[in-house]
């Protein structure tokens, strides 16, 4: 008797539906009390998140916009801030300049380490090492901003002298790392402060983010004979690499608000200086934070005013971190 083999011939399994069709038909399918429950609370959640974002802009645009009026000086250009005097004359530039620089300041020492401390607990540690370090890591980003702020003032400006005069003594030509001497309650020891608050929020973030990446495609690298920078770089760093700017744009967003240890740690003074080693400057949350109580109602809507700058710079950097992050999506964990 002859047995002869059949082809298969079941038909090929399916693709998966579009993100879009399978949205439908969950929304179709929710039948069920639970299910209809979650859809709406669902929905009626980001609802509310926007309607509440809405409803602090027309806040701080209605109050800017009664107080703007009556500005003797130029809000954009002014170095200045008499809020309280009649007529009113403030401006924001001082400001804008000292938030920008001390976050930069802090992201650009921040993002390397944390960076570089969330590969070696993640592809280099051994398990019983990374598991403390993970664990210092996560105590440090729930430590209260003011006990930085003390620590900034009585630990950290005191050590800044010996730092401020080697790069007054190599790098004082530049003009940016002059020093004249002085408390150092300057723009650079604020970025210090905030790259170590801002550190542990990037580093765990980051950390998560590696751990995500497919053990196939390191074993991929290490079988075609790549060294362990090699994968590091060929393979963790592109999957990570929107989650590595998800993290650096969370902690950009902490330095850009940071209030009470900036206010602990500056010597605020309205004017820009050359140097970073130079006493003076401010940021925004700082000015808030220092003049609110002793504001009138005039000078209370100036700085709101500067709070609806802050707030458009903020939103202004989480749009530019959504549009590099979707430009990259093929790095992205979802589609590893």
């Amino acid at each position: 008797m002859d047995i002869t083999t059949t082809q298969d011939t079941a038909p090929p399994p399916l693709s998966p539906p579009p993100a879009e069709t399978r949205q439908k038909q969950a929304a179709r399918g929710a039948t069920r009390p639970g299910d209809r429950i979650f859809l709406g609370l669902s929905r009626g959640s980001g609802i509310f998140l926007l309607a509440l974002m809405a409803a602090i802009a027309v806040f701080l645009t209605y109050r800017a916009a009664l107080v703007l009026t009556k500005n003797e000086g130029n809000f954009f250009t002014t170095f200045e801030w008499e809020a309280n005097s009649s007529p009113p004359v403030f401006g924001i530039a001082v400001l804008a300049f000292g938030t920008i620089v001390s976050a930069l300041i802090a992201m650009i020492i921040a993002v390397p380490v944390a960076v570089g401390i969330a590969l070696f607990i993640t592809h280099y540690a051994p398990r019983r090492l990374s598991g403390p370090i993970s664990y210092v890591i996560d105590l440090l980003a729930a430590v209260p901003s003011i006990v930085y702020g003390l620590w900034g003032a009585l630990v950290l400006v005191p050590h800044m002298t010996g730092l401020f005069s080697w790069l007054d003594e190599y790098f004082g030509w530049t003009g940016i790392f002059a020093w004249q001497g002085g408390a150092p309650r300057s723009m650079l020891t604020v970025g210090i402060l905030l790259a170590i608050m801002i550190l542990p929020i990037v580093t765990n973030v980051s950390r998560e983010v590696f751990k995500q990446v497919p053990q196939m495609h390191e074993e991929a690298a290490l079988a075609l004979g790549a060294t362990r920078w090699e994968v590091i770089r060929m393979a963790v760093l592109p999957f990570g690499r929107s989650g590595v700017i998800s993290a650096s744009m969370l902690g950009l967003g902490r330095a850009l608000g940071e209030t009470m240890a900036v206010a602990t740690v500056l010597s605020p003074t309205f004017d820009i200086n050359a140097s970073l080693l130079d006493p003076g400057g401010g940021t925004f949350a700082q000015n808030i934070a220092s003049k609110f109580g002793e504001a009138n109602t005039t000078g209370q809507d100036a700085l709101i005013a500067s709070g609806l700058v802050l707030f458009v710079i903020t939103l202004l950097v989480n749009g530019a971190a959504r549009a590099i992050i979707a430009r990259r999506k093929e790095y992205s964990g979802a589609n590893g």
